[in-house]
């Protein structure tokens, strides 16, 4: 029995909307992360891009457990002498939602080519659903638990 491989010409994407609202993060992420990366599909290839796009909607509503909101921080540098800039997760929250989220799906995707590729297929908007504007993709609703 042969091994099947996966063409890119065979493949069919789909698109998704992902409500982030109450979700906490990690397991918003961890879910995005796998349907980029295709491996919920079982024409699943590691050196092939068989994942499928995302958009998260509600990105300013994600919740954060515990204390992280004080205690987990966000580091980012301006290429200038004495330029790190250090923000914690509140602050994140409040200026950059949607870098919040992308932080986290881009740390659970493949640090390669192909990573950036499947990072590429992510949407994050802050707001609700009719703002998205990808409604001519026909994207299917994905429900998360909280």
């Amino acid at each position: 029995m042969k091994t099947y491989t996966a063409k890119p010409d065979e493949l069919e994407k789909k698109w998704y909307i992902v409500d982030a609202a109450d979700v906490p993060i990690g397991r918003t992420a961890t879910k995005v992360a796998t349907i980029l990366q295709g491996k919920d599909k079982p024409t699943y290839t590691p050196h092939i891009d068989t994942g499928d796009y995302v958009v998260i909607i509600n990105a300013a509503k994600v919740g954060l457990t515990g204390s992280k909101l004080e205690k987990k921080t966000y580091h980012r540098h301006t290429g200038w002498v004495g330029g790190l800039v250090t923000k914690n997760a509140r602050e994140m929250l409040e200026s950059k939602p949607n870098e919040l989220i992308k932080a986290a799906v881009k740390g659970m995707l493949p640090k390669t080519k192909l990573g950036r590729a499947m990072f590429k297929k992510l949407k994050v908007h802050e707001g609700p659903c009719p703002e998205h504007g990808y409604q001519a993709q026909k994207a299917e609703v994905l429900a998360l638990t909280k």
